[in-house]
C-alpha cells in the first residue's frame, strides 16, 4: 500500500551531496573548488546581492515609497512665556484669538505655550498645549493653565 511514509525519490534522480572542505583526498582539490583567494572562497560570505559592480544598485535606482508621517503631523504655533508676560496684564485671560490679536502668533487654530521666560504675575491662559515647564511656572505665579481639547 502506498502512504506519505512509503514514498522515495526515484532512482536517479538524487545526487550524493557534495562534501567540500575535506582535504585533498576529497576529489575536490586542496581547496574545495573555491578557487584560493577572495570573498567567495571564504564560508558563509560572497557578494552582497545590493552590489551590481558599479552600477547604481536597483534600490537606489526606484524613487522611495511608503507611509510618511508628514501629511498626518498636527503642527502648532508656539509662544513662550516671557512674551505672554510683556503683552498682558495681571489677571487677564489670555486666549489663542488674544494673543493673534496682540500678535504673538499668526494663527489662532493651534497654540502650545512653552515655559522660556519667567512669569511673574498670574495669568489666565488658555491653550492647546503647554510644556511641563510652562504649567509650573504658571501654577507658580498663581494663574492657571487651561488646555483646550476642541480640534480645529
Amino acid at each position: 500500500m502506498i502512504g506519505l511514509n512509503t514514498l522515495s525519490p526515484m532512482k536517479g534522480s538524487t545526487h550524493r551531496k557534495k562534501r567540500v572542505g575535506t582535504g585533498r583526498g576529497s576529489g575536490h582539490g586542496e581547496h574545495s573548488t573555491r578557487g584560493l583567494n577572495g570573498q567567495s572562497s571564504r564560508s558563509g560570505n560572497g557578494p552582497k546581492e545590493s552590489k551590481e559592480g558599479g552600477q547604481m544598485p536597483l534600490f537606489r535606482r526606484i524613487p522611495k515609497s511608503g507611509f510618511s508621517n508628514r501629511k498626518f503631523a498636527i503642527s502648532c504655533e508656539w509662544v513662550n512665556l516671557s512674551v505672554i508676560a510683556g503683552k498682558f496684564e495681571k489677571g487677564a485671560v489670555v486666549t489663542p484669538e488674544t494673543m493673534k490679536e496682540k500678535g504673538l502668533v499668526c494663527c489662532a487654530c493651534r497654540v502650545k505655550v512653552l515655559g522660556g521666560g519667567e512669569l511673574s504675575h498670574p495669568l489666565e491662559i488658555s491653550a492647546h498645549g503647554f510644556s511641563k515647564s510652562a504649567r509650573e511656572k504658571i501654577e507658580k505665579a498663581g494663574g492657571s493653565a487651561i488646555v483646550i481639547t476642541e480640534k480645529n
